[in-house]
């Protein structure tokens, strides 16, 4: 069976990139960056680390508050600033009890010290089925119907139904 594929893996199948505005961009900015880049949530940058992140769910919620207006409004002003992060080399496994475990749906991955990408819980559910259908397919490969038919070879397959009906008369 294939290895359990891990942060580095699932980060290798999007972009590279990681989209990104500075602080003191207007809320308005950031959300023409997600329409642009078609995601979910934006990440905040200062210098060279990530430094907080804003979703359109914090859109939506922030436009209960008073006063509010993304067109002037400051993203660093509304960010959320508790990142959670793990390794490059953190399981898909791991990764889902994160997501589960702590409610939440970004993940900043890092390795070495460094911040090297994002995922979220969608990136990790399209992963694991990705995995789950390839582990399918070498199981069905492994022990196809047709193993089976030549493992019982001498065994002809009988129907229960006439088998039953037989031996009632």
């Amino acid at each position: 069976m294939e290895h359990l594929l891990k942060a580095r893996d699932i980060l290798g199948y999007k972009s590279p990139r990681m989209i990104c505005v500075p602080p003191d961009a207007t809320l308005g900015e950031a959300i023409e960056k997600m329409v642009g880049n078609k995601i979910g949530a934006m990440l905040v940058k200062e210098g060279e680390d990530i430094v907080g992140i804003w979703s359109e769910r914090d859109h939506l919620m922030d436009t209960l508050t008073p006063g509010y207006d993304p067109k002037t409004a400051r993203i660093r002003d509304y960010m959320k600033t508790d990142l959670h992060t793990a390794e490059a080399d953190t399981s898909i496994i791991k990764l889902q009890e994160l997501f589960l475990g702590l409610y939440i749906r970004h993940i900043l991955i890092v390795e070495q010290g460094k911040q090297i990408g994002l995922l979220s819980i969608g990136d990790v559910m399209r992963a694991t089925l990705i995995q789950k259908d390839r582990e399918l397919k070498e199981l069905y490969a492994i022990a196809s119907w047709e193993y089976y038919e030549n493992w019982g070879w001498h065994h002809k397959y009988k129907d229960p139904k006439k088998d039953d009906k037989n031996n009632r008369e």
